[in-house]
């Protein structure tokens, strides 16, 4: 299982590059001022690192008890991906109708955008920083 500063790491790594992409893409493609995705970009990063650290943890203890270790399939990365995401864009979309004046249907298609970006960034992301930054195999692995 992964340590404290290694999920601290992770989840703020994953947030600044996420943030520095997604701000421009976001501006583009909504047709709005940098300032303004970049302000509701920044809350929703905020939100969603520590949701990210709190996720990550709950998930990784699931996998644990179930499984034994945490290494993920592609399958279960696909799962962990998509559950991630669902639960951001419920809690997030409500901020973003109110912070940028626009229906709550209007927010959930413009936070699903959001997710599609991030549902891929998060798989891709997170495939690489474990090949970076590999999981330490814990003692019953490395004897057994």
């Amino acid at each position: 299982m992964r340590s404290r500063s290694d999920r601290i790491r992770h989840a703020l790594s994953f947030e600044l590059l996420g943030l520095a992409l997604v701000t421009p893409l976001g501006a583009w493609a909504f047709d709005r001022d940098m300032h303004e995705i970049g302000l509701v970009a920044l809350v929703c990063a905020t939100v969603a690192t520590g949701w990210n650290y709190l996720y990550n943890l709950i998930f990784d203890l699931w996998m644990t008890r179930r499984y034994g270790h945490t290494q993920k399939s592609v399958g279960l990365r696909v799962i962990h991906a998509g559950l991630f995401e669902l639960g951001l864009l419920l809690a997030l979309a409500p901020y973003i109708a109110w912070e940028l004046g626009v229906s709550l249907g209007h927010a959930l298609v413009m936070d699903m955008g959001f997710a599609g970006f991030y549902l891929v960034y998060a798989f891709v992301f997170n495939w690489l920083y474990d090949l970076v930054f590999p999981i330490p195999r814990s003692r019953a692995e490395a004897r057994g």
